[in-house]
């Protein structure tokens, strides 16, 4: 059985998440701050963490931070409502996983914390050795997980639709393309529409 652990100030939130993990048959632990989160991680063990990015005392960032210190692995899902860019790609610097917008809704909740565990699972059978992470901020599992699905999706897609099928936040799925795009695996696609401004579509490098 999993083991989810529930780092939220908002004690609403961390009652229905909790009913969330119950509803899927996992178990789960809460704490009310990144302290009191980083104090149970280290003492238990987990196979999911959520840290909520708005909280006292010790912040989503500073928990990802301390979080990754002692564990490279395990999925960290951050709970925000702030969807800009420039948050995300912070929050993947420091070593998140991916993201759950709010206000969360259990089935899209349940199905991603099971695609990461799936993907952690996947990246410790293949290499336990190996460093978890290619480069700040990108995770081999993840990049995996995105390459594969390019490899396999013959035409050009949007971040939008890449999201959706691949069950990874729109801000990951961002920051992994840009990531491919840097290192020529992928290519941009304009798409001209009849209506409105043309759409990047991306698409698998082939040479």
């Amino acid at each position: 059985m999993m083991k989810i652990l529930i780092i939220d100030n908002d004690e609403s939130l961390r009652f229905m998440l909790t009913e969330f993990c119950k509803h899927a048959e996992w178990e789960s632990d809460t704490a009310v701050n990144g302290r009191e989160g980083i104090e149970k991680f280290l003492k238990g063990a987990f196979d999911v963490v959520l840290v909520d990015y708005h909280m006292p005392e010790m912040d989503g960032l500073q928990t990802v931070r301390e979080l990754r210190k002692h564990n490279q692995q395990i999925p960290i899902l951050v709970l925000t409502v702030d969807e800009r860019q420039e948050v995300a790609d912070r929050f993947l610097e420091e070593g998140a996983t991916d993201f759950a917008l709010k206000p969360v809704k259990a089935p899209d909740l349940i199905s991603r914390i099971r695609l990461h565990a799936q993907i952690a699972n996947m990246k410790s059978v293949q290499d336990e050795e190996e460093d978890v992470f290619t480069v700040k901020g990108i995770s081999k599992g993840t990049l995996q997980t995105v390459a594969r699905f390019l490899k396999e999706h013959k035409s050009p897609i949007s971040v939008d639709g890449i999201s959706k099928e691949v069950g990874l936040a729109y801000p990951t799925v961002y920051r992994y393309l840009m990531h491919l795009l840097e290192e020529g695996k992928v290519k941009q696609v304009v798409s001209h529409q009849k209506i409105g401004r043309p759409k990047k579509l991306y698409k698998w490098y082939t040479h």
